[in-house]
C-alpha cells in the first residue's frame, strides 16, 4: 500500500520537521528506556492529529507506523480527534489496536476517547466494561491504560467501590502500573475521602504502591494539613 501522505508529506516527514522544534533530550529523560524518541512537543502533535482527523484518517489509521514513540502517540491522538463510528465496537477495535502499541507512559496518558463527554455518557457502561478488561490484562501498559482511563472517567458515586476493588486486585510489578495505581488512588481520595480512607486502612496493595499513593495524597493541594498528617502516619515501614 502506498505510504499515507498529508498535504504532500508522509507522516514521518511531518514528524521529523516538528522534531526540529522539539526537545529530544528532555523527552528521553521523561521516558527512560524508550527507543526512537523524537522529542516533539505535545501541542504540535495534537495539531497534526487534528489535521489528519479532517483528512483521510481511516487510511492513516490503517497504515500508521510505530517506529518512533511519537508515531504511537499520534495514533492515539487521532483516535481522540475523530468522531467514533456509529457502532461503538468498531471504534473500540481501533482503540484496541492502539493499546497494543503503547510503549511508554507518555503514549498511554496522552490518549482520550473521541466524541467528548457526549460519547462517554452515551456509552458509559460499555466503556466501563472495556476498561475493566484492560485493568485485568497482563501487559504493563495495557493495565496502565485501563487504570488511567478509568481514573479519568469513572471516579464517581456509581463506580468508586468497584474501582477501588479493581485497583486493589492488580498484581503486576511493572513500575508504570504501580505508579498509575498510586496516582489513581490519590485521585479517589481527593474525590471520595471517606471511602478511600477506609480502603487504605484495609487493602492488599504492595508496599511500594501503597506508600506512593500516600505520598501523592500528601502532595495534593486539595487535601488539608490535618488530613495530610494522618496520611503520613499511615506509611508502611
Amino acid at each position: 500500500m502506498e505510504e499515507y501522505r498529508l498535504e504532500g508529506l508522509t507522516i514521518k516527514e511531518h514528524l521529523l520537521r516538528l522534531a526540529e522544534q522539539g526537545n529530544k533530550k528532555f523527552t528521553e529523560s521523561l521516558n527512560p528506556g524508550v527507543e526512537h524518541v523524537l522529542g516533539i512537543r505535545v501541542p504540535h502533535l495534537r495539531q497534526l492529529a487534528a489535521r489528519i482527523a479532517k483528512a483521510d484518517w481511516e487510511t492513516y489509521l490503517d497504515t500508521a507506523d510505530t517506529y518512533y514513540m511519537e508515531e504511537r502517540m499520534l495514533h492515539g491522538m487521532v483516535l481522540g480527534c475523530i468522531r467514533p463510528d456509529a457502532d461503538i465496537e468498531v471504534y473500540l477495535h481501533r482503540v484496541t489496536r492502539f493499546v497494543w502499541n503503547i510503549n511508554s507512559w507518555s503514549v498511554c496518558d496522552t490518549f482520550k476517547f473521541g466524541g467528548g463527554k457526549r460519547f462517554v455518557e452515551t456509552n458509559k457502561e460499555r466503556l466501563w466494561e472495556y476498561l475493566k478488561t484492560w485493568m485485568q490484562a497482563e501487559g504493563e501498559y495495557e493495565i496502565r491504560f485501563g487504570v488511567v482511563m478509568a481514573m479519568q472517567l469513572f471516579i464517581d458515586e456509581e463506580h468508586i467501590g468497584e474501582l477501588l476493588s479493581l485497583y486493589n486486585a492488580i498484581r503486576h510489578e511493572g513500575y508504570y502500573v504501580r505508579m498509575g495505581v498510586a496516582w489513581a488512588i490519590s485521585v479517589c481520595f481527593v474525590k471520595f475521602p471517606q471511602q478511600t480512607m477506609a480502603y487504605l486502612q484495609q487493602n492488599s496493595l504492595d508496599d511500594f504502591t501503597y506508600n506512593k499513593a500516600l505520598q501523592k495524597i500528601v502532595e495534593s493541594y486539595r487535601v488539608d494539613a490535618a488530613t495530610k498528617d494522618v496520611i503520613r502516619s499511615m506509611k508502611r515501614k
